[in-house]
């Protein structure tokens, strides 16, 4: 296997859907060898979801690069024994069930750690471990609901809207990341193993820049609500509409802020004391948004305007759809967007690697597995079985593994 940083270390995997597998996802393309255990008989359940073609999902090889999968019949003592036996030679064991379910598994925290005393143990949930709301399953969109973030997403006078992207998903994977390595960096000073409780509403409510401290520090006299395009406490920083596009418009500081009113020829708004702070200028911002917006009119073109600004180093950016994103120069360049070969879809576009090491600059080759293809290779290599006793797994339907096309 090719070196990479995390070379060497073990996870097991219990994760489906979104949050758990970005984990492990990213632990993949950082070395770690990933035994994927799946569920029998169906396995992880994005295996159905689009782009679909000849029973093979783009949503699940996009997130299962570089993983083993293991399909096991939790139902069967044999399944968890097996499973047990791979605990002790794990470094890490991650899973997203409703919480309880691992435990009525026969596989929780304690038996784990009374296995192996080393193991980092992390759970991912929608509303973490503890608390009224811990027994709810839950995806994304509930953890952004309860967290007070979907209250801010839309225009002010309609009802709260959904983003199509699972913020949440992805953003708690990477906590929980960021978790499970500081729990193997304070294991390899003699720290021992640790259990991580890991939420979809905890990493959400951790995005909350203004809004909590706002609300709190006013004794609740600032009541953060939803916007539409443009922030509600400081200005101007938001989308203002183009010719035939918009583009988010951010000038907070005084030096951007004057580099701003030069540009759109106002420079005598620097010195006016109605604009003289970002929080007064919010207060004004019918008047920001007009003056901004009828500049831009007067522009041959959104392009120009985006230009002019640029090189005022006014901060501006071009609100860009999917399509033009994963075209644009400067995502292809870096890798931001990528092109990598499945067996069963062949070639296709996937988001890129998104941290980067000096020491590994280059990216790892991997491939999603079919379910259940390396049954015979986890359990021969990591524990030593023999073709005989798997075959006696695989007739008592111990094991399940689909057909791997040729």
């Amino acid at each position: 296997m090719e070196k990479h940083i995390l070379k060497g270390c073990t996870v097991l995997d219990f994760t489906h859907a979104l949050a758990g597998p970005t984990t492990t996802r990213l632990m993949a393309e950082m070395g770690a060898d990933i035994i994927k255990v799946e569920l029998a008989p169906y396995g992880d359940m994005t295996r159905t979801l689009p782009y679909l073609e000849n029973g093979r999902s783009g949503y699940f090889v996009q997130q299962n690069r570089g993983k083993q999968s293991l399909c096991l019949d939790l139902r069967k003592a044999e399944s968890v024994d097996i499973l047990k036996k791979l605990i002790a030679q794990a470094d890490v064991l991650i899973e997203n069930f409703t919480p309880g379910v691992i435990a009525d598994m026969g596989l929780g925290w304690e038996v784990a750690q009374d296995i192996n005393p080393e193991l980092i143990y992390c759970s991912i949930s929608a509303f973490g471990q503890t608390g009224p709301l811990s027994h709810l399953p839950g995806f994304d969109y509930m953890g952004q609901a309860y967290s007070g973030v979907t209250s801010l997403i839309g225009e002010p006078e309609g009802g709260p809207m959904m983003p199509m992207i699972s913020i949440g998903d992805v953003n708690t994977g990477v906590h929980a990341l960021a978790a499970i390595n500081g729990a193997l960096f304070y294991r390899s000073q003699g720290g021992g193993g640790q259990y991580i409780d890991c939420s979809l509403l905890d990493s959400y409510f951790h995005c909350h820049d203004f809004n909590v401290q706002l609300h709190s520090n006013t004794n609740g006299e600032v009541q953060p609500t939803r916007n539409g395009r443009h922030h509600a406490s400081v200005a101007p920083d938001g989308i203002f509409k183009g010719r035939d596009s918009y583009m988010f418009v951010i000038a907070l500081s005084p030096k951007h802020w004057a580099a701003l009113c030069g540009v759109i020829g106002r420079s005598d708004l620097i010195e006016d004391k109605r604009y003289g702070t970002f929080t007064e200028r919010a207060a004004h911002l019918d008047d920001i948004i007009e003056l901004i917006e009828g500049w831009i009119a007067t522009m041959p073109n959104d392009q120009a305007a985006r230009e002019a600004l640029e090189a005022a180093h006014v901060p501006v950016a071009p609100v860009l759809t999917p399509t033009e994103a994963l075209n644009h120069p400067h995502l292809i360049e870096r890798g931001t967007v990528r092109t990598v070969s499945d067996r069963g879809l062949g070639e296709f576009q996937i988001p890129g690697m998104p941290l980067r090491f000096s020491q590994f600059p280059d990216t790892l080759t991997l491939e999603a597995p079919y379910l259940g293809e390396h049954n015979k290779t986890v359990l021969r290599e990591r524990l030593r079985m023999s073709d005989d006793d798997i075959s006696q797994l695989r007739e008592n339907k111990v094991l399940r593994a689909e057909t791997i096309p040729t």
